[in-house]
């Protein structure tokens, strides 16, 4: 190798020295805004999908609230139009704080339905939706609960009991304590037989529901509730099939 070829190779080997760093640092610096931006987009896109489900669930929450409000309008509109055909002259005001009270029961119990509550107001009342109605044997208020029964109810609900007469003619807290004592025994008995415990007591409804034939065979009930149970399931099954737009 001659001088000049000599001066070639330490030239070459020199850049090359120099060079390769430069080289790595390049290859480097594009991995990094490589992944760089392949993190940033990662976690974009997971940030939009998290923001696309937050704002389904706020759709979703507005809808259950709109579909709340529209249930209630519907509840309560039905319920007015039942209280105006029995009881016409009670005032506007307290018509529809019982039909809201309605309402609320049947949220907050999941067995029982507008059209369950309304059906046994209307017997329970005598088809009158008077809250100071009294029965011949001394049951009190819409849903005619005797007072025994209420002041029991009463102390469960947290209603303070001062009186039957001063709890049970309060058409909001009588509904309250109805609808409570119905729902328990519905979720005992079902609906025929949580009727028939509310009118003649739980031993003959678990007596008729453990040796009837079938769901006609009323002969082992009270005679009244023999009518009772029949006349509130009709009544039931006619709200059930009117319309809702009133």
């Amino acid at each position: 190798m001659g001088p000049e070829e000599a001066q070639k190779m330490k030239s070459y080997e020199k850049n090359h020295h120099v060079l390769r760093p430069i080289i790595l640092i390049g290859i480097l610096t594009c991995v990094f805004i490589t992944t760089v931006s392949f993190t940033y987009s990662y976690y974009s896109k997971a940030e939009a999908s998290q923001r696309l489900l937050e704002i389904e669930e706020n759709i979703a929450n507005v809808r259950g609230a709109v579909d709340l409000v529209s249930l209630r309008q519907q509840n309560i509109q039905k319920v007015l139009s039942i209280i105006n055909k029995y009881n016409e002259e009670l005032p506007r005001k307290q018509k529809y704080a019982i039909a809201n009270e309605i309402h609320e029961m049947c949220l907050k119990y999941s067995n029982l339905n507008v059209n369950l509550i309304c059906a046994t107001i209307t017997h329970e009342s005598a088809l009158t939706w008077r809250p100071d109605v009294i029965s011949p044997v001394g049951a009190l208020g819409l849903m005619q609960i005797m007072p025994e029964t209420g002041e029991e109810l009463a102390a469960e609900e947290g209603i303070p009991w001062k009186s039957a007469e001063d709890v049970l003619f309060d058409p909001i807290q009588n509904i309250r304590l109805g609808c409570r004592y119905l729902s328990l025994l519905i979720q005992y008995y079902e609906i025929d037989g949580g009727l028939a415990a509310y009118n003649g007591g739980e031993r003959r409804a678990k007596l008729w529901l453990e040796k009837r034939n079938d769901k006609t065979d009323l002969t082992l009930l009270w005679e009244e509730t023999q009518v009772y149970v029949p006349t509130i399931l009709k009544l039931y099954a006619q709200y059930q099939s009117q319309t809702d737009a009133f």
